[in-house]
């Protein structure tokens, strides 16, 4: 599940308040092991996500570099290749 959470800090364009939901949702999924939690849990389970997106924005809002914002695209295109020798075509 983790390796779908994605480094987030330093994209042009920003990161988007979906993209911090979806990085908070799966670790939230990581850490209960539940993918989807039962009924009882549910409440608990929504609110550590909503928890942890709030922190995680406010950390990547706080962040500062002097680097060049990295291109989204690029480095999409750098991930697919780097599976493509990993897994192959």
């Amino acid at each position: 599940m983790c390796r779908n959470i994605k480094t987030l800090f330093n994209f042009d364009p920003p990161v988007t308040e979906d993209e911090v939901r979806a990085a908070s949702l799966q670790f939230v999924r990581k850490i209960t092991g539940f993918n989807k939690p039962s009924k009882a849990n549910e409440a608990s389970f929504l609110a550590a996500i909503d928890e942890i997106a709030g922190i995680s924005a406010r950390l990547l809002h706080s962040l500062e570099t002097a680097a060049l914002p990295k291109n989204r695209e690029e480095e999409a295109a750098k991930a697919r290749a780097r599976t493509a020798e990993r897994f192959g075509p």
